[in-house]
């Protein structure tokens, strides 16, 4: 199997199925009323490392991530199972060990001639496995310059990206011999709903049962389409933003700042008309939420494996994003950010699903038609594991989240920079003609991300 995409090939010599070291009980785990928010949807991410010094070959580094991968399968089994679905038609997951398939290749390319900037060309369908059994793919490509990528494709019904990091961690630890830091939770009475239900009416404004939406237009040549590119944003920038982003007394978050600047820009390039409206999203985690107000719980969340996700939104007309100074537009993204970031607010959600079950369920934020003005979301990626995924080769000169999807919402994971701290380094998931004005009118915000600056 090779690709000639982006002047390179990349030839996959090999296939097994890791599973963990020891067998264990076939049994089923529910997913949570949280979990089947998410769609069918895989999430890619990988890693790049340099040449080992001193030198390992190839066949050492990949004998080092299966035998750890099968032994961090044992706590992580979840990754080692398959989703499948009931007789209500739910996912559900199956820990039966089938495993995870593992593929070895080799690409004819030096890790500082990877166009990163660029992960459509150089990443996709080259790196990042097409997982098609099981939640969780491995591939591990080794590069000319005798460095490696390891990268990953896990099923998002099972794990988000918490969760997954937690794995990822505790997968380089087995590696090195080290002590397992994180062992997973899978408590799932933790997320339980209530009895009797006390569900919010705003969460029927946020959440939409996907039966009752009306059917998908037909669009047959879409005019733009979503396309993914990878900045890095200076720490300078970023305090620039929030200091223009907070006003009287009120300083915002540098997320809260970013999001703002960034749905303001969206705004700019892609409205069609000012009385458009455009949607801005953000991601926020549960976890610590949930676990107000008691130790224990809180402790539990806190290595809760599987989905503690709600994505709050704000909706604004194209015409007055564009008018409004930043400071204001962040403050609506304050605004609508903060009911979703209490306990009250999650302990609903779980509710909400439930009265809905077993109709499948999603945030509206992704309802986007094409005569809507743009949508966007926004996840903070500041726990990605760069900085701990040392499998006994060094760190990683670069990692990165990687999931092209489908549909005309776009999706954004500013990530912490492997070399510069306080940078951000911006994975962006946006239409190519809202890429192309950003790059032309905030240049000096999102730079393309380059070898020179990771160093390579």
């Amino acid at each position: 199997m090779g690709s000639v995409k982006g002047d390179f090939m990349a030839t996959v010599s090999k296939k097994e199925v890791v599973a963990a070291v020891l067998p264990f009980q076939e049994h089923w785990l529910p997913l949570t009323n949280l979990d089947l928010l998410l769609p069918p949807l895989d999430v890619g991410l990988f890693f790049c490392y340099k040449k080992p010094n001193p030198s390992m070959s190839f066949g050492s580094m990949v004998s080092v991530l299966k035998n750890a991968l099968a032994q961090a399968l044992l706590s992580y089994y979840p990754f080692a199972g398959e989703v499948v679905l009931n007789a209500l038609g739910e996912p559900e997951l199956l820990c039966n060990n089938r495993g995870v398939d593992f593929f070895e290749a080799y690409a004819d390319i030096e890790l500082q001639s990877l166009n990163l900037y660029n992960p459509d060309e150089t990443i996709e369908g080259k790196f990042v496995p097409k997982k098609k059994h099981g939640v969780l793919s491995v591939q591990a490509t080794g590069l000319k310059c005798g460095g490696i990528v390891v990268a990953c494709a896990f099923d998002h019904r099972v794990a988000d990206a918490y969760s997954t990091n937690m794995f990822l961690v505790s997968w380089a630890e087995i590696a090195q011999s080290k002590p397992v830091t994180m062992a997973p939770s899978f408590r799932r009475s933790l997320l339980n709903p209530r009895r009797p239900w006390r569900i919010d009416p705003s969460l029927d404004d946020m959440y939409v049962s996907i039966p009752s939406l009306p059917p998908p237009e037909e669009n047959p040549e879409p005019t733009d389409h979503l396309i993914s590119r990878i900045y890095y944003v200076s720490a300078d920038q970023l305090n620039e933003l929030q200091s223009l982003s907070s006003s009287n007394g009120a300083k915002r978050t540098k997320l809260e700042s970013f999001s703002a600047f960034l749905w303001k820009m969206v705004a700019t390039c892609g409205g069609k008309d000012s009385d458009q409206v455009s949607k801005m999203g953000i991601v926020v985690d549960g976890r610590s939420r949930l676990g107000e107000g008691d130790q224990d719980k809180s402790n539990l969340m806190g290595f809760h494996f599987g989905n503690v996700l709600s994505i709050p939104y704000g909706s604004q007309t194209v015409g007055e994003l564009v008018e409004k100074p930043l400071c204001l537009v962040a403050e609506q993204v304050h605004d609508f950010l903060k009911p979703a970031m209490t306990k009250e607010h999650f302990l609903g959600l779980i509710d909400w699903v439930e009265a809905h079950r077993p109709e499948p369920a999603m945030t509206r934020v992704y309802c986007a038609g094409k005569d809507d003005g743009p949508a966007l979301v926004v996840s903070s990626g500041q726990r990605f594991p760069v900085s701990k995924m040392d499998f006994g080769w060094g760190l990683p000169a670069f990692g990165s989240y990687h999931f092209p999807w489908g549909g005309l919402c776009g999706y954004v994971m500013p990530l912490p920079s492997p070399v510069r701290d306080g940078d951000w380094v911006v994975y962006m998931l946006l239409l190519k003609g809202h890429l192309e004005l950003i790059e032309k009118e905030a240049a000096n915000v999102f730079r393309p991300l380059t070898a020179d600056y990771l160093h390579l």
